[in-house]
């Protein structure tokens, strides 16, 4: 690769004052932020189409070896592209500080040459040895000696002019990512002291969002210098490595793929590891006849369309996320969520348009997502943007479904109607929020109340049973008294034997096999048995009049040492109510997922239950309803009032939402770090 390794593993590169882009105010640094966007923007795409481009199995012609390596490149591309849309909603967040709006924007592909500095040339170019060298060049940092793949040539060497006798803003040269930001944050330092923090961060917090909205672990709000140098070292140190070259930067990812794979390749000179996709693929344009990349095969263009369509509809829901106007957390963490989410939609049909035909004629060659544009993303109106993405998104299931009559595209439709029914239901609650606001009444869908008695999961059928006797059915046991139904759980039960302890005549061992004895009428035993069991696997109706469970006052998630999430609230999983009590798992290792089954304690997880605080203001409200949905391979998202608190009681942070660890993995427990990526945390 011809790398220079000491450069490389020096710690002697710093942020510098590059003052070569004469920044002379606002309007020109959110110029030059917008480019930075749009940057970060077209280089995700250009790593999600080489991505998309690797083979998936063994009839593709490799060997069980090979795709091993393949499938451990393919998750390092993935964790590379959820770090770029961070490094972009970053960028998006320092403009909105400045006062201006964010950019979803980009050039289409093939970059024309002057859309960006002279030694970055973007293309969506299938993986192979030149693409992945280039990736190298391009998070290389300043001082590194790299060449770049042998295919980006750099015929045309240019300098972008800087017109300092211009008042217009005009574009800036940089020689990599790291001189950009330098530039930015050195502009940014020497703005704030003739203009002051305040005046310059003008835009104060609004717009912007955090991890607590995104899912993007480092994501953070910029109000401030401080806050906006973090935000630029953070891009800087995820990307090209710089100042101590970090392992897990970009740079060195990418490394360290080419180096596995020229291995591989010298082993076997046949291994080729990605599909023979066309460079550049083209679905619409002027000169459609006269250019040799235009997908013309029928199937490869409605599937190549459709990925293009499902790409628009998740910037646009994004952008509407990041809105220049004041909105609900609520509908903010929604749109942010459901974006992000369509990503598994997008990646699927990419995969599936590089197993087809470039040309309707046949050939080797074959297709690929041309991430085309009509455009920026439209902001719409906010009373009716749900309504309109919801609308979308039911558009395009339909048109997936009829596609589906000739090509497999498992789970694309469906995750399509899944986003068309949040979008409705986050239009739902900003109808009924207007209609608050406007003191007009607001039609709420019929709930149950927040004390109703919610069954965790079916039990084995009900079996009626005399009060002096009881009997497990199958995971269940169930016992009667004369005022109390009592029903235990097996498949819930952490064995804390809060039960043997507090009712020891009903519950003898807790020991997960034992059947439940009943012989005494002393309902209060009973009852406080069942409140006090910490995962809900014991639960009971009354029949004798008296109040059912009550929901908590303060909603909390208790970290137990080494141990799982104790969580106390009106709790729905996945969108369903699942009681008031509830032991889920953070060692990943649990057979009955996203339930704790004791598996931290064979498995040997260590976590402490007694984390730092995190400075974090009072909760206007505490209680209310907790949704918690399971990311698949990846955390837990709790949405809602929650108090995060040791285990002995100390609030560790209050937060409207969170993503809590359930792989083992992550360094910041209990919040994701997004190290389930990297492990390959596999789960549904």
């Amino acid at each position: 690769m011809n790398v220079d390794t000491e450069a490389l593993r020096m710690d002697s590169v710093e942020f510098v004052d590059f003052n070569v882009d004469f920044v002379r105010d606002r309007s020109e640094l959110v110029f030059l932020l917008r480019e930075a966007a749009e940057f970060e923007h077209t280089v995700m795409c250009s790593y999600l189409y080489a991505m998309l481009t690797l083979k998936r199995s063994l009839d593709e012609g490799v060997t069980p070896l090979e795709l091993e390596a393949i499938e451990r490149w393919r998750q390092q591309f993935r964790i590379v592209a959820v770090e770029e849309m961070l490094h972009l909603t970053l960028v998006n967040n320092l403009l909105s500080a400045l006062g201006a709006t964010a950019n979803f924007g980009r050039p289409d592909f093939p970059v024309g040459v002057g859309r960006f500095p002279a030694d970055y040339e973007f293309t969506l170019s299938p993986f192979n040895e030149s693409t992945i060298r280039h990736f190298v060049y391009i998070e290389r940092p300043l001082n590194a000696d790299v060449r770049d793949g042998q295919t980006f040539s750099h015929k045309e060497r240019y300098f972008r002019e800087i017109r300092t006798d211009l008042f217009s803003p005009t574009q800036s040269d940089y020689e990599t990512q790291g001189h950009l930001y330098s530039s930015i944050l050195f502009s940014l330092k020497r703005m704030a002291e003739k203009f002051g923090e305040q005046a310059l961060f003008a835009g104060r917090g609004d717009a912007q969002m955090s991890e607590d909205q995104f899912a993007l672990p480092g994501l953070a709000v910029v109000t401030d210098l401080a806050s906006a140098q973090a935000a630029i070292e953070k891009i800087v140190l995820q990307g090209e490595g710089a100042p101590s070259h970090s392992e897990d930067s970009h740079y060195f990812r990418f490394h360290a793929v080419a180096e596995e794979f020229l291995q591989l390749k010298a082993a076997r000179p046949a291994f080729e590891p990605g599909r023979l996709a066309a460079t550049n693929p083209m679905l619409t344009g002027s000169i459609r006849q006269k250019h040799s990349t235009y997908i013309t095969h029928p199937l490869a263009m409605r599937v190549v369309d459709l990925g293009n369509c499902v790409y628009s509809l998740m910037l646009a829901t994004l952008a509407q996320a990041a809105a220049p106007y004041a909105q609900s957390v609520a509908m903010q963490t929604g749109l942010a969520r459901i974006g992000t989410s369509l990503m598994y939609a997008l990646t699927a049909l990419g995969t599936a348009a590089t197993s087809l035909p470039l040309k309707a004629t046949g050939g080797g060659r074959r297709a690929g997502l041309t991430f085309e544009l009509a455009g920026p993303p439209v902001v719409l109106l906010q009373r009716c943007a749900a309504q309109l993405l919801a609308e979308r998104a039911s558009e395009l299931e339909a048109a997936v479904r009829t596609l589906e009559q000739e090509l497999a595209l498992p789970g694309v439709a469906n995750h399509l109607q899944r986003s068309a029914q949040k979008l409705l239901e986050l239009q739902r609650l900003w109808d009924q929020t207007a209609a608050a606001t406007l003191g007009a009444p607001a039609v709420t869908p019929p709930t149950a109340p927040a004390n109703a008695r919610v069954r965790v999961r079916s039990p084995a059928p009900a079996v009626g049973l005399p009060a002096e006797t009881a009997a497990g059915v199958g995971s269940a046991a169930s016992a009667a008294t004369v005022a109390m139904t009592v029903q235990v759980d097996w498949k819930r039960c952490i064995h804390s034997r809060r039960c043997a302890h507090l009712a020891p005549r009903f519950f003898p061992t807790a020991d997960g096999g034992s059947v439940l004895q009943v012989g005494a009428e002393d309902q209060a035993e009973l009852l406080q048995a069942a409140l006090g069991c910490p995962s809900g696997a014991i639960t009971f109706v009354r029949q004798d009049g008296g109040a059912p469970e009550q929901a908590p006052a303060v909603n909390v998630a208790r970290l137990i040492e080494n141990g799982p999430y104790l969580l106390a609230a009106n709790l729905h999983l996945s969108g369903r109510a699942m009681g008031f009590r509830a032991s889920l798992c953070r060692c990943g290792q649990s057979a009955n997922k996203p339930f704790c089954d004791g598996s931290h304690a064979s498995a040997g997880f260590v976590a402490t239950g007694e984390c730092a605080p995190i400075e974090s203001p009072a909760l206007a409200e505490r209680d209310g309803v907790l949704a918690v949905e399971p990311v698949p391979h990846g955390p837990l998202r709790c949405s809602g009032n929650l108090e995060i608190v040791c285990g002995s009681g100390l609030a560790i942070k209050r937060v409207k939402s969170a993503m809590l660890c359930r792989c083992g993995a992550s360094a910041r427990k209990p919040f994701c770090d997004g190290s389930h990526a990297k492990i390959g945390f596999r789960t549904e």
